[in-house]
């Protein structure tokens, strides 16, 4: 399943490819791409596992910055 999610605060396009590429390697995850222009996650993932990788992602977003959000 894909989906697509808004991100809040994301300040860094540096940081915003860090967070991709450590949600990449989480299990169940097929595919994501942060884009920090539109501030967008495109994630895809099956579908029963798609809560437990977002918050999973919120954890890694929150550590690499801060004030940073996953509005689902």
């Amino acid at each position: 399943m894909k989906k697509v999610f808004k991100m809040e605060e994301l300040d860094c396009a540096h940081c915003a490819q860090k967070m991709q590429d450590a949600i990449e390697k989480l299990p169940g995850v097929e595919k994501v791409t942060i884009n920090f222009l539109t501030q967008k996650m495109t994630l895809e993932a099956p579908q029963e596992q798609m809560e437990e990788i977002l918050l999973q992602a919120e954890k890694i977003c929150k550590k690499i910055e801060p004030d940073c959000r996953i509005i689902h």
